[in-house]
């Protein structure tokens, strides 16, 4: 099936080069340098006929912003985040927002849909600007911090400590029963026929198979056991780690926890099948770990169009 969609940077990430202020400098003033535009998890896509990809500009094209350096490729092009608004004039007025051929996007409508190298790019940005947003301040005086290291480090001015990206953990599993169906369940904030597998955050001093099977004890009293890796791929909405994992039922009586669970219940193959095909059922999508976790039980890529 390929690999997990958010999981595909190809950019070398050059953190050797951050705090080289003549190569930056030299760089961002090479026309050959291409820039992203990120606000607020968006950037601008190009699509002609069947190809999309990222709407890349050069340095001076660029409006004003914070820059995150995200790499050089193997031809020794330097790739660069700057956070500005997606307005109509971006790129010395040649990309517009509005245009029929150029729109703001986000992971979960572009990231299918990009190639390897730009799909881990806006992942990077993506998660870079939701980093940055989120710890302005510093956590141990409240001072604000300054960006450092393009964009890879915030330093507190008034006592010096030094901050970086970092990343929450979460644990999501497949779980299956004797019989082979797989339990699929539906939070609270989710119109009804949408379901997905379980999920949760890792807590401290906790490792990951623990996060397992605690969460789906949790959520909905299913004694599981023997959880296996599959795979993780970052999930910047905003800071996430997903870390999947398959594990087997030893228990099938389903109790789901009220507050984190509305729905939940076990599907064969046929029955998941004929759901979606019908319409009953809604599956997560095609860049989520959550459905690659359910196409590998069920065999093949599951059409929902």
């Amino acid at each position: 099936m390929g690999p997990l969609l958010l999981s595909r940077g190809i950019v070398d990430r050059s953190a050797g080069l951050r705090n080289d202020e003549n190569w930056l400098k030299r760089v961002w003033a090479d026309e050959a340098t291409r820039v992203l535009l990120v606000h607020g998890g968006e950037t601008l896509i190009r699509s002609r006929g069947n190809e999309v990809s990222l709407a890349l500009m050069s340095p001076a094209e660029a409006p004003e912003g914070p820059r995150y350096l995200l790499g050089v490729d193997t031809d020794g092009v330097p790739y660069f985040a700057v956070k500005a608004p997606l307005t109509v004039g971006d790129a010395g007025g040649s990309l517009q927002a509005d245009s029929p051929h150029r729109a703001p996007m986000g992971l979960r409508q572009a990231g299918a849909l990009l190639d390897d190298r730009d799909a881990g790019l806006l992942v990077y940005a993506v998660a870079l600007e939701a980093w940055h947003a989120g710890h302005e301040h510093c956590p141990r005086c409240g001072s604000r911090t300054d960006v450092a290291a393009s964009g890879h480090m915030r330093i507190c001015p008034k006592d010096g400590s030094q901050h970086f990206p970092r990343v929450d953990p979460a644990v999501i599993m497949l779980v299956r029963d004797e019989d082979d169906r797989i339990l699929l369940a539906r939070g609270p904030q989710w119109p009804e026929g949408r379901m997905s597998v379980l999920a949760g955050f890792v807590e401290p001093g906790e490792s990951l198979e623990q996060a397992v099977l605690r969460e789906v004890l949790e959520e909905v009293g299913v004694v599981a056991a023997a959880p296996r890796y599959m795979g993780s791929q970052p999930w910047p909405f905003p800071r996430s780690l997903m870390l999947g994992f398959f594990a087997q039922a030893v228990s099938t009586e389903l109790r789901p926890d009220a507050d984190e669970i509305t729905e939940a219940r076990w599907w064969s193959r046929e029955e998941l099948s004929a759901a979606v095909r019908s319409g009953e059922l809604g599956l997560p999508s095609q860049v989520s770990i959550a459905r690659r976790l359910i196409e590998t039980w069920y065999g093949s890529l599951i059409d929902t169009d």
